[in-house]
């Protein structure tokens, strides 16, 4: 047994170094999250990736000493992939696996084997040392891309900002499954106060095809992810691409069930941990304080204020969503766009790096 902790602490070490971290904490909540993740064999061979893709003869390679067979490398990284314990992708017919982060990652690839005590645990993490890791990266693995009727035409709006161009212009496939954080909730009895839905989360290119490939997705056409999107917006849902311009996934977040949010919402300025492009303002000569955006906001960051009955936005709070533009009754609200535009990595690696390099 102390062998086998011995080899959990080493991974939780490694993993510590990697995009986010994962920090040890006095509860040992970390290494029991692991043990679902690995066991002591893949544990070690887990020793040799790193948040930059490897392909299993580089890691059979690195991994050298040990003895292992390239055939045994290749059938521990393949039940690590299948389990949502490591990331993989493929380039020029080559599998190259990869750490990655509990959440953004882990959690969603993991999730349909989840069992109740990962949850628990998941839990207890993020509401400690994981949640205050995630939240002091330099940048956020998510970032907010605004519902597209809340953008004036004069606008010039980036194609990564540009959810219908982002999705008509994708490779593919598409795939469309049910939000983990929102499924959560409904088995905990505390269902979601935004939508009744909960398929609302695309994925698309290499995590669309993984996610069809093993059952937890179903694909969807672009017409139909359009569709989805539309809902997604009515329904005052907060749009979470991945933070890097080749797109691999779409998440459409509530502040009472996703756990991002609610970690954000928790922080005094989660505008300053999180990436957008635009925030609101409100003309307060049209303004009635009618309350309709505070009731919209995900993120606690509309209030009205009591004197002059007029909303006011705290813009150490807002991330740019525009939900709150598209419902108010008197056009009392607008997106400004933020002066310096933020341009996301090109790729997940380069996310991964920045976020390594200042866990």
């Amino acid at each position: 047994m102390a062998s086998e902790d011995k080899v959990y602490r080493e991974l939780q070490e490694h993993l510590d170094k990697q995009a986010v971290g994962f920090p040890a904490t006095e509860s040992g909540v970390e290494i029991r999250i692991l043990k679902e993740l690995f066991n002591p064999e893949q544990a070690g061979l887990a020793l040799y990736l790193s948040y930059e893709p490897r392909s299993a003869a580089d890691v059979h390679e690195r991994a050298g000493d040990s003895g292992i067979t390239l055939e045994k490398v290749k059938a521990i990284l393949n039940e690590l992939a299948n389990n949502g314990s490591i990331g993989e992708t493929i380039r020029d017919g080559v599998v190259y696996y990869y750490t990655m982060p509990l959440l953004i990652g882990v959690v969603e690839w993991h999730a349909s084997k989840a069992t109740p005590q990962f949850w628990a645990d998941f839990g207890e993490y993020t509401g400690s040392a994981y949640g205050k890791a995630y939240a002091g990266t330099k940048i956020s693995q998510m970032r907010t891309i605004p519902v597209m009727k809340s953008i004036d035409p004069e606008h010039s709006v980036t194609t990564y900002d540009h959810i219908r161009e982002i999705i008509n212009n994708t490779d593919g496939p598409i795939s469309l499954s049910p939000c983990v954080c929102r499924e959560g909730a409904k088995g905990r009895g505390e269902p979601c106060q935004k939508t009744s839905r909960t398929e609302s989360c695309m994925a698309f290119g290499d995590w669309a095809r993984r996610f069809i490939t093993k059952g937890n997705a179903k694909e969807i056409t672009r017409g139909e992810a359009l569709e989805i999107t539309r809902q997604n917006e009515e329904d005052g849902l907060v749009l979470q691409p991945s933070n890097y311009q080749k797109l691999d996934f779409i998440c459409a977040c509530c502040g009472c069930c996703c756990g991002v949010l609610k970690m954000q919402k928790v922080l005094p300025k989660p505008a300053e941990n999180w990436t957008h492009n635009y925030y609101a303002v409100v003309d307060t000569e049209l303004c009635t304080g009618c309350g309709t955006c505070v009731e919209r906001c995900q993120i606690d960051a509309v209030s009205i204020d009591d004197i002059n009955d007029w909303s006011v936005i705290d813009l150490d709070r807002c991330i740019g969503c525009g939900n709150c533009v598209v419902t108010c009754p008197s056009d009392a609200l607008k997106m400004v766009k933020i002066k310096d535009e933020s341009i996301p990595p090109e790729d997940s690696t380069g996310l991964y790096k920045i976020l390594a390099e200042h866990s």
